[in-house]
C-alpha cells in the first residue's frame, strides 16, 4: 500500500519547446491521438506565456512560478553591468530561486530532470539531471551526480543537447539531425525512467521549436516564403506526430496511474521579416555612430565605434526588442538626465511602435516597461521591450541594412517568431478532468505540479494551482 500510494502520486511532464496549442489542438488533432485522448479525459487550454515569450526565461518562470523581473533573467543574453558591450549567458548560474525539484527534494522526493532550459551547468539535486540546450557539449560537465555522465555517453556516445545550425539553407541535415536527437534525447529518458527510482520526471524536447524555425515556410500557406510541393511540407505534422507517439511510449513505461503534463513554453507564429532597430535608432538620431555603416555590409552593432557621449538609447536584437537608454550617472558616459528620464522613455515608446512595416503600414507594435509587467526589476531590465508587428516580425540588432527593415534574418535563415500563449493538458488518471480552461499563465504551473504531489505551495509563488 505505501508504494502504490507514492507512485499514484507520480508525475510525468513532457515539455515540448515552443509548441502550438492551435497545432495540438485543432489542425493536427486528428493525427495526435495520444494527446487528445489525455485532453478528452483531462483539463486543457492555451497558456499565457511571459514576456518575453521566450525560451530562457520562460521555462524557468514556468517551475519557479516567478516572473522574469523577479529572476532578473530577461532573455538568453543579458547585461552584466552598465557598461555598454558586457553580456552574460543566462544558464543555471543565474538562477537564484528554487525550481519544482528543489522543493520535491525537500519534501523527500527524488527527481529526473533532462533538458529543462536554465539547466547547464547542472547542480545538485535529490535525483539525476542531464543538461539542456545550453550545454557546450559531451566534454562538458553534462550530469548529476558526476557518475552519470559517463553511463550517458557510454549508452550514447556521440549525445546531442541541440541540434547546430538550426538556422540554415540545408534543410535535409537539419532535418535528419533533428530526427537523431530527437531518438538520442527520447531514448535516455525512456532508459533513465524504467531504470530509477523517481516521483518526478520531467523532459523538455526542443526539437518543436527548431523544427519550427527551420521549416515554418513550408507548413504555413500565409508565409511569404511558403513553398506548398516542397518535399518538406510535412516536416512539422510529422514532428509532431513523432511526439505523440512518444508521449504514450513514456506514459506505458510511467504507468497507468501516473499523472501526465504536456506543456509549451510558448507558441509560434509566421515570421514576416525584421525591424533593424538599431539602423532605425541611428537614422533618428537616437544612437550616434562616429563611422556611419556601409550599406550591404551586415555589422553587429558590438562591431562599431559607437558614439556614446552623443547617443541616447541603443538596442538588442532577438525575437522581441530590448531598447537601453543612456542615462546620466547610470550609464558610464550618461546623455539622458535623470530628471527626463521618464519623459524621454515615453518618447522612444511612442517612436517604437509607430515604426512601420516595409508597405509603411502600421505594425501593432507593443512596447512594454519592466516595472509595469513584473512584481520587481532585478538585474538589469530593458528601458523598453517591443514585440513588433505583434510578433510576426523580430527585432534585428545589425546595421548596414540601408532602411529600418529587413526580410532576412541576420543571424541565418528563419520561418518563425514565438507567440504569446503555449499550451498545456493535465491528466490524472481515473479523475474526469475540467476539459479546456481559459485564463491560465505559466507561472500557475509549478504550485499545480507541487499540489499534485501532495507537496505544499511555498507563498513566495506567483501562481495559482491549475484545479
Amino acid at each position: 500500500m505505501p508504494l502504490l500510494k507514492r507512485r499514484a502520486r507520480r508525475v510525468l511532464v513532457l515539455g515540448l519547446d515552443c509548441a502550438s496549442p492551435d497545432l495540438i489542438f485543432d489542425q493536427f488533432r486528428a493525427d495526435l491521438p495520444t494527446f487528445t485522448q489525455l485532453a478528452a479525459q483531462g483539463t486543457w487550454g492555451r497558456l499565457e506565456s511571459s514576456i518575453p515569450c521566450i525560451t530562457v526565461p520562460a521555462w524557468t518562470s514556468m517551475l519557479s512560478s516567478r516572473d522574469p523581473g523577479v529572476l532578473g533573467v530577461y532573455g538568453f543574453r543579458n547585461r552584466a553591468d552598465r557598461t555598454y558591450n558586457a553580456m552574460t549567458t543566462a544558464n543555471n548560474t543565474a538562477v537564484k530561486v528554487n525550481r519544482v525539484w528543489d522543493y520535491l527534494g525537500e519534501a523527500g522526493k527524488r527527481s529526473i530532470v533532462v533538458g529543462v532550459p536554465q539547466t547547464f551547468p547542472p547542480r545538485a539535486l535529490n535525483g539525476e539531471m542531464i543538461g539542456c540546450f545550453l550545454t557546450p557539449g559531451i566534454e562538458s560537465a553534462f550530469a548529476y551526480p558526476a557518475l552519470l555522465r559517463q553511463e550517458v555517453l557510454q549508452r550514447v556516445p556521440n549525445y546531442m543537447f541541440d541540434v547546430r545550425e538550426f538556422r540554415t539553407v540545408d534543410k535535409a541535415r537539419l532535418h535528419q539531425s533533428l530526427l537523431d536527437m530527437t531518438d538520442m534525447q527520447f531514448r535516455l529518458v525512456e532508459h533513465l525512467m524504467t531504470t530509477r527510482d523517481w516521483d518526478f520526471l520531467m523532459y523538455v524536447n526542443i526539437g518543436v521549436d527548431r523544427v519550427h524555425h527551420g521549416f515554418w515556410r513550408y507548413h504555413d500557406p500565409l508565409h511569404r516564403l511558403h513553398e506548398p510541393n516542397s518535399p518538406f511540407a510535412r516536416v512539422i505534422h510529422d514532428y509532431y506526430v513523432l511526439m505523440d507517439d512518444w508521449a504514450k511510449r513514456l506514459i506505458e513505461h510511467a504507468g497507468d496511474d501516473t499523472q501526465v503534463l504536456i506543456v509549451s513554453d510558448h507558441g509560434v507564429k509566421r515570421m514576416d521579416g525584421g525591424i533593424c532597430i538599431n539602423e532605425w535608432l541611428w537614422r533618428n538620431g537616437w544612437l550616434a555612430l562616429r563611422t556611419p555603416p556601409r550599406e550591404g555590409e551586415i555589422t553587429p552593432l558590438e562591431k562599431l565605434d559607437v558614439d556614446w557621449a552623443n547617443t541616447k538609447a541603443w538596442a538588442s536584437g532577438g525575437y522581441y526588442g530590448r531598447v537601453f537608454l543612456n542615462v546620466q550617472g547610470r550609464e558610464p558616459q550618461g546623455t539622458i538626465p535623470q530628471s527626463a528620464y521618464e519623459t524621454t522613455r515615453d518618447e522612444l515608446a511612442a517612436a517604437l511602435a509607430s515604426i512601420p512595416d516595409a508597405a509603411g503600414e502600421p505594425l501593432n507594435t507593443k512596447v512594454f516597461k519592466p516595472e509595469q509587467i513584473y512584481s520587481e526589476v532585478n538585474g538589469i531590465a530593458p528601458d523598453l521591450m517591443a514585440y513588433f508587428g505583434d510578433l510576426h516580425w523580430r527585432a534585428v540588432g545589425s546595421l548596414g541594412h540601408g532602411r529600418h527593415f529587413t526580410l532576412e534574418n541576420d543571424t541565418g535563415p528563419d520561418d518563425a517568431n514565438h507567440a504569446q500563449h503555449g499550451m498545456f493538458i493535465l491528466h490524472d488518471p481515473g479523475v474526469r478532468g475540467a476539459g479546456q480552461v481559459d485564463g491560465h499563465q505559466l507561472m500557475d504551473i509549478a504550485p499545480t505540479l507541487l499540489q499534485r504531489m501532495g507537496v505544499k505551495v511555498p507563498r513566495e509563488m506567483q501562481g495559482k494551482p491549475i484545479k
